[in-house]
């Protein structure tokens, strides 16, 4: 069983930064991909950027340039890292985590965390 804990998320103004994390508990491989989803209110949840157990990474259109994923394997976490914050950013922020790659970029990732608040607004 593994549990996804996402942590970072709060009320920031447009133009700033916020950086999201997930912890990973429970029995995960290392080489696990791990993801960040999110869901803004009336629509429907997307992906925002996934990263592999070796660091290859894949994101949305919409946060290229923007935003950043990473990991740190020894501690079992996954980073987004959110630069020029938009209002249309605003959303509810789920981590995902699976041995394979295409199940988190499809949504289909085995685990879940509960997910963080972002908001964007002045």
């Amino acid at each position: 069983q593994v549990q996804l804990v996402e942590s970072g998320g709060g009320l920031v103004q447009p133009g700033g930064s916020l950086r999201l994390s997930c912890a990973a508990s429970g029995s995960i491989f290392r080489f696990n991909a791990m993801g960040w989803y999110r869901q803004a209110p009336g629509k429907q949840r997307e992906l925002v950027a996934a990263i592999t157990g070796d660091g290859r990474t894949v994101y949305a259109d919409s946060v290229k340039g923007r935003f950043t994923i990473s990991r740190d394997n020894a501690k079992s976490t996954v980073y987004l890292q959110m630069n020029s914050l938009k209002p249309e950013d605003t959303a509810v922020y789920y981590c995902n985590t699976d041995r394979r790659l295409a199940e988190v970029v499809q949504g289909t990732a085995d685990y879940w965390g509960q997910g963080t608040q972002v908001t964007v607004s002045s």
